[in-house]
């Protein structure tokens, strides 16, 4: 067994190619054993595993810096920077997480989780070292996928003009969650197809197997192995250097000895460099190299429910929708599956829009699809929403543009941790003009909302959902409140997935005390002002919210109180002011006081008074 909690730089520099390919086939079976129980990304972390075994031969992480874009594929990366012990723990609470964090390990150079940024943030990491005198190089592990996102041109913009030592790892397995759409997509395949790779690689092979450390030599042998690179191209030039890098590729990702090859070459240069390497995701396990797409994400053993989900719900209501309406449009940011956007790509595929990991053009798209008659439909997770916040505001909103946002896996959403829960789009949206935003707790409850912000709601209409299935708890559905009626002093709000849990849970204070009544809110902006009215009436509201208090429903529901003149006790139980780390829904919901035990103790507090 050659992995453990030892291994690192100096030890894997020291390998032997046969002992290099052992190590390759112990991390696949770690980690494929390890995310079948504890769920993960699978595909992706699978067929990086060679490419990740030789950024740690060449690159050093104690002097130099590997800055993984979404993070999703560096489970390798863990293993091999001491964290092969704890790996059993991934994606729990207190445990490893699933993407790159620097309170994590030094080795984690960056936070990850969202796409796109690791080319700005390696660029920044090695300009910083350059202006402290220190000599190491930085290497960005970027995906194609994430290559659609608008924020990489910009890093690449940036970075081409400087002299960093820069190497940008280009993972291209023609995949990002859904299949890489786009002419991004088109020329990277046009790439691969170059022959001449092969013809020149033997030739690389012994110029690099030349070059010494110092000396004459050093730059005759890289002006040489840069024209043989080049000439490998099927172009004399490509968009890399034309951003002002260096290019070196395509490299097979799974061939060690090509790849140490080709880094070492790279981290020689001192210069921004692409090094472009094409990888089989899913690599070594057949059923994830036949189904990439399915095998992305995996859930653990314990949580498959079989229960109808929200994703699945929208997915097959929209399909319905969208065949009696021909002015419907989906859209999806290479997520097709993972929203539920298949169900229309397959009954309304002319209607239906991958635009790529690119979020900020999706609402802009949206927009421009809305002002000439069309109904569009933005599929996205909450997380991934905050990235287009200005174009809901400035291309959508501010000209009431008709734009319909459905957002999954609003709020807790488990074990990715903090840069993936959906408790940021409340405030985000509540605070724009001319923006509705509904929030429904049950399946039924959601297929009304997307009717009525589809065809009875003007400007910008947000229907959010939570992953997974619906609450036991029953709900009389509606698209504006649900309200218990007037039995005593004390009044629960809240909205979404957790109201049903709060009318559950006053109904069980109730029955230990004076009667709790209970308000569920399914429109939570603008705020419906029969709900103000009926709080009025109460000595005391407790506004329960799974997402952030600060700017959230919950402040907005009680500066409208106080503006109304209300005299009572207000409480608020919800995020308050930290981020949420990884663990299940249901620790998530206990951390913050919002499980049922939690609920009835906060609800019972002096409600007889």
């Amino acid at each position: 067994m050659i992995l453990d909690n030892e291994i690192d730089h100096e030890k894997i520099s020291n390998m032997t190619l046969p002992e290099l390919k052992q190590l390759c086939r112990e991390l696949r079976r770690c980690i494929l054993s390890t995310v079948t129980e504890t769920g993960g990304h699978l595909s992706s972390n699978l067929g990086t595993v060679e490419l990740t075994t030789a950024l740690h031969f060449v690159f050093d992480v104690k002097t130099d810096r590997i800055v993984w874009d979404v993070g999703h594929q560096a489970y390798a990366h863990k293993l091999l920077t001491g964290r092969y012990s704890e790996f059993g723990t991934l994606r729990s609470r207190e445990g490893i997480s699933g993407f790159t964090r620097r309170g994590e390990s030094p080795a984690d150079a960056f936070i990850s989780g969202h796409s796109s940024t690791s080319i700005s943030a390696a660029y920044g990491i090695a300009c910083a070292m350059r202006l402290q005198g220190r000599r190491g190089s930085v290497a960005a592990v970027i995906g194609d996928g994430a290559m659609t996102g608008g924020m990489a041109y910009e890093g690449l913009n940036n970075a081409g003009k400087s002299l960093a030592p820069l190497v940008v790892v280009l993972n291209d397995n023609g995949m990002s969650i859904s299949k890489s759409t786009g002419a991004l997509a088109r020329y990277l395949a046009h790439i691969r197809s170059t022959r001449k790779y092969y013809c020149a690689k033997e030739h690389v092979k012994s110029v690099v197997s030349a070059v010494p450390l110092v000396g004459d030599k050093l730059e005759k042998t890289l002006r040489t192995a840069k024209g043989l690179i080049k000439d490998a191209i099927y172009d004399s030039s490509n968009m890399f250097e034309n951003f002002g890098f260096q290019y070196i590729g395509p490299v097979n990702g799974h061939d060690l000895e090509d790849m140490i090859e080709a880094f070492s070459v790279a981290k020689l240069m001192r210069k921004p460099c692409v090094v472009h390497v094409f990888t089989t995701k899913g690599k070594g396990w057949r059923p994830a190299e036949d189904n990439p797409g399915e095998y992305h994400a995996v859930s653990r053993k314990a949580e498959s429910s079989g229960k109808p989900t929200f994703r699945e719900a929208f997915g097959r209501e929209l399909e319905s929708l969208g065949k009696s309406d021909s002015r419907i449009c989906g859209i999806t940011a290479a997520m097709k599956y993972a929203t539920g956007m298949n169900y229309f790509c397959n009954s309304c595929g002319e209607r239906y829009f991958d635009v790529g990991i690119a979020e900020q053009h999706a609402v802009t798209f949206a927009a421009g699809l809305a002002v000439e008659g069309m109904l569009p439909v933005f599929a996205v997770y909450s997380t991934f929403l905050q990235r287009g916040f200005d174009q809901v505001v400035h291309d959508c909103a501010i000209e009431r543009t008709h734009v319909v946002l459905a957002i999954d896996r609003a709020g807790f959403t488990g074990e990715d941790g903090e840069t993936h829960q959906g408790i940021f789009d409340v405030p985000m949206l509540s605070m724009i003009p001319n923006t509705t935003v509904y929030s429904p707790a049950s399946l039924e409850e959601m297929r009304l909302c997307l009717s009525q912000a589809l065809f009875r709601t003007e400007g910008v209409a947000a229907v959010r959902y939570p992953k997974g299935s619906e609450p036991a708890a029953r709900v009389q559905p509606d698209v504006e409140l649900e309200y218990s009626g007037r039995h005593g002093n004390t009044l629960a709000v809240s909205y979404g997935r957790l109201s049903a849990e709060v009318a559950c849970a006053a109904r069980e204070a109730s029955v230990k005390g004076a009667p709790v009544d209970w308000l569920r809110l399914v429109r939570i902006a603008p705020l419906p002002g029969s709900a103000l009215d009926m709080a009025l009436d109460y000595d005391r509201v407790v506004f329960f919210e799974e997402g952030v208090l600060r700017g959230g429903g919950a402040e907005q529901f009680g500066t409208a109180l106080l503006e109304r003149g209300f005299r009572g006790e207000y409480e608020t139980v919800g995020v308050d002011g930290r981020f949420v780390p990884a663990g299940t829904v249901q620790q998530q919901l206990e951390m913050f006081g919002l499980d049922r035990e939690s609920l009835i103790r906060k609800l019972g507090r002096n409600n007889a008074t």
